[in-house]
């Protein structure tokens, strides 16, 4: 262990050491960093990048009780390392070990669980309004990527927050452009005389004094702003009622320590502007940070990964379909949510950029955006995270369903996703999506018929849903040719007797080694939405129990369409629906998980035994 950083278990150790020793230590927890994380995998190039400034935030603030909150999460190793979690890191993402996202279980100093983006300032200024409320000068922070400031939601916090009285701190970590000249010592000179007390209360004062002749007031905010925009990008904060300082150098410790010292004894609504690199320090990561965003193991040294199946994932299977598409039809639209990579989207963006579109983290914008483009004669495929769907639904349901639009959502990471955990899991598509009206949901078994659903949805002139999980299937040969599905027609993979196990998705695998034991009856359902009615009624006319199996929530999913389903048909046949239970599963390793619910094939032959003990009793 490195000598300073293995006397920090605390903020309260890290206040100890001098200030001409936190370099020191910077260097240490960099390359602690990517060690670790070469071990475990997780994200790194981000991690990397505000190194200098957590370890400034604990230093300067009085954490725990100042609030920190991280935007989405996935920059804060260096703050779990620095606050007591240094040993977990071994067992980050495992199971049972720490969360790769802040969590307030996990510690006193994650004040805010996060994981999804852009509600870092929302939730610092409630903490902030509680803390006015309960007279406490306790400090509230939110730190956030330019990634995240995309997102409506922080504007729209923003704009509240500039009409509140209440201490705020919004840190804006600016890693997308490169450290020009204006963000240097000039720059850093003048964030820390912005930030200074005596400017402040000149500010202060100077306010009060032009209230009383208002067309000098106007005069002099004109001249401000015209002043601060020839060296500042800040007017758009001041506007919304902030204090903005900046931008400064993100990794220069020094001017991080005065400028943040000085903030922390103003009062309102300030505005800190920083600049970073992502992957500093780590060159492999400096020159490719979207590659080192998130990563499996890797060699320490140079940063290469270490050797994976070459088997294909669901995720490549979509961006080979998706550039084969739209070698066919001209009027194909690529739409993503800032997700170019995780979605497979490179080598369409690459070849059509001129029909690709990253509309950045904005999936309510991304739905709508989408929606226009139907309006007008062309096709949009909009590839979004199963989980990031969600905060998009009332687009989806006011703006396209609605409207009987004709748009295709290719929703990637369907069911659990492993070791992201809970707030990336996508347990609840099915459930929410099958009470649209009009919409037509798929589930693919395997990366063929993957494939062979987003030709259907693409071909199917309204709302379609094609569902896929992470990572890789089962090896399926892949045929070339788009071809679509009949809609709604389900398929017998196996022939059996007593038990029809109505599988869908992912779950045909498990189901049909589960069948094996039992001799029972197969079906790989493929749609959701519309049922195959006919099939199903010929399943419980002919079977004494029928099973579904599906990885997504048991409220409201695939099974509950079956009982409904064999409701209206009046039919009566014992049926036992497996899925995921009512429950937040936490992080693991995604065979692990299914089993622990049940959705491995022991699981899934245990679960039917015990029901046909039942029903023989």
């Amino acid at each position: 262990m490195s000598s300073l950083l293995a006397l920090i278990d605390s903020p309260q150790d890290l206040k100890k050491l001098e200030r001409q020793q936190l370099p020191a230590l910077a260097a240490e927890l960099r390359t602690f960093l990517v060690e670790s994380v070469a071990r475990t995998g997780g994200h790194l190039a981000s991690n990397l990048g505000v190194v200098e400034l957590t370890i400034a935030l604990h230093y300067i603030f009085n954490t725990p009780e100042d609030r920190l909150v991280w935007d989405v999460g996935h920059q804060t190793y260096p703050h779990k390392i620095l606050t007591g979690r240094r040993e977990a890191m071994e067992n980050l993402r495992k199971p049972s070990g720490i969360a790769g996202f802040p969590r307030r279980s996990e510690s006193i100093y994650d004040t805010f669980g996060t994981g999804h983006s852009s509600t870092s300032i929302s939730a610092a200024l409630g903490m902030a309004i509680a803390a006015r409320e309960a007279g406490s000068d306790r400090r509230s922070v939110a730190i956030i990527g330019d990634g995240a400031m995309t997102a409506g939601m922080a504007f729209e916090a923003l704009n509240n927050a500039g009409d509140m009285d209440a201490n705020l701190l919004v840190i804006l970590n600016d890693n997308d452009m490169s450290i020009s000249n204006n963000v240097g010592a000039l720059n850093n000179y003048l964030a820390r005389l912005l930030s200074g007390r005596f400017y402040d209360s000149v500010r202060q004062s100077g306010k009060k004094m032009l209230d009383i002749v208002p067309p000098v007031k106007e005069f002099a905010k004109r001249a401000e702003e015209h002043a601060k925009g020839m060296v500042t990008p800040g007017t758009l904060f001041e506007e919304f009622g902030f204090n903005y300082i900046g931008p400064i150098d993100g990794h220069d410790l020094p001017a991080l320590l005065d400028t943040l010292g000085n903030i922390r004894e103003l009062k309102g609504m300030q505005f800190l502007h920083i600049v970073t690199q992502k992957g500093k320090g780590f060159l492999p990561a400096e020159d490719n940070p979207n590659k080192y965003h998130g990563v499996s193991k890797f060699d320490p040294c140079n940063g290469v990964p270490h050797a994976s199946a070459a088997q294909k994932t669901y995720t490549q299977v979509f961006g080979e379909w998706l550039v084969d598409m739209a070698d066919h039809d001209q009027k194909l639209i690529g739409i993503t949510p800032a997700m170019c990579d995780g979605s497979g989207l490179n080598a369409f963006a690459e070849k059509y950029p001129n029909r690709y579109f990253d509309v950045g983290i904005a999936e309510q914008h991304a739905l709508t955006f989408a929606a226009g483009i139907a309006c007008d004669g062309l096709k949009p495929v909009v590839a979004i995270y199963s989980t990031f769907l969600q905060r998009a639904y009332d687009q989806l349901i006011h703006d396209i369903a609605i409207q009987k639009l004709d748009v295709l959502l290719a929703i990637d990471r369907a069911g659990l996703v492993g070791a992201d955990g809970p707030t990336h899991a996508g347990s609840f598509d099915l459930s929410f999506l099958r009470c649209i009206p009009n919409i037509v949901i798929m589930a693919p078994s395997d990366e063929n018929e993957c494939r062979q659903m987003l030709t259907t949805g693409y071909h199917y002139p309204g709302i379609a849903a094609v569902r896929y999980p992470r990572g890789t299937g089962t090896g399926a040969p892949i045929d070339s040719t788009l071809t679509s599905l009949p809609i709604g027609q389900a398929e017998i993979k196996r022939k059996g007797k007593k038990i029809a196990i109505l599988s869908f998705g992912s779950m045909l695998t498990p189901s049909l080694a589960a069948a094996e034991s039992l001799n029972a009856t197969v079906v790989n359902m493929r749609f959701i939405k519309p049922l195959d009615t006919s099939l199903l009624a010929q399943m419980a006319n002919q079977h004494d129990l029928i099973v579904t199996v599906e990885e997504n929530a048991l409220m409201g999913g695939a099974g509950t369409a079956v009982m409904e389903a064999l409701q209206a048909l009046a039919l009566q046949c014992p049926t036992l629906c497996l899925g995921l239970p009512d429950t937040f599963i936490e992080h693991g390793v995604h065979e692990t998980m299914l089993a622990e619910c049940g959705l491995n094939a022991e699981g899934i032959i245990k679960a039917i035994r015990t029901r046909l003990a039942l029903l023989n009793h």
